[in-house]
């Protein structure tokens, strides 16, 4: 009788091990499947903010396209003076109109050596002439 018993004490506790497992393996698996669905409803998340973002770099990019000033300052605005350009952005900034203002025997017709524009005293913009940069003054 004693071995009968100690037969059935080995089984039951055998049992409660395996129900043990058991039910750990289960919660394992629930928490795997609750991790699972937040990934997925993380990864559909990124996927719409990343089409968003691909949608707005292409609607800046046609709205460049069809207006390419857009990346410029205004020009002016009504009721508000304009500002000159600046002397980077002028036509012909390169020559600072020298065939106009060159004069004397440094003119060789508003072209220097080297096919460069002749260059009057390190004159840069569009000022006026001062009385000492005047010729024959």
């Amino acid at each position: 009788m004693a071995g009968l018993l100690l037969v059935g004490v080995l089984v039951l506790v055998i049992a409660l091990y395996l129900a043990e497992r058991f039910l750990k393996a289960r919660a394992q698996a629930r928490r795997l499947h609750d991790m699972n669905d937040r990934l997925g409803a993380v990864t559909a998340r990124v996927d719409e903010q990343q089409a968003q973002k691909r949608a707005r770099a292409q609607a800046r990019e046609a709205l460049t396209n069809v207006m390419p000033a857009i990346n410029r300052p205004p020009l002016g605005l009504p009721g508000v003076p304009a500002r000159p350009k600046p002397s980077c952005e002028r036509p012909g900034s390169a020559d600072h109109g020298a065939s106009s203002r060159n004069t004397g025997s440094r003119n060789t017709g508003g072209r220097g050596s080297g096919g460069r524009p002749a260059r009057r005293s390190g004159r840069t913009g569009d000022h006026p002439v001062r009385a000492s940069e005047r010729p024959g003054v």
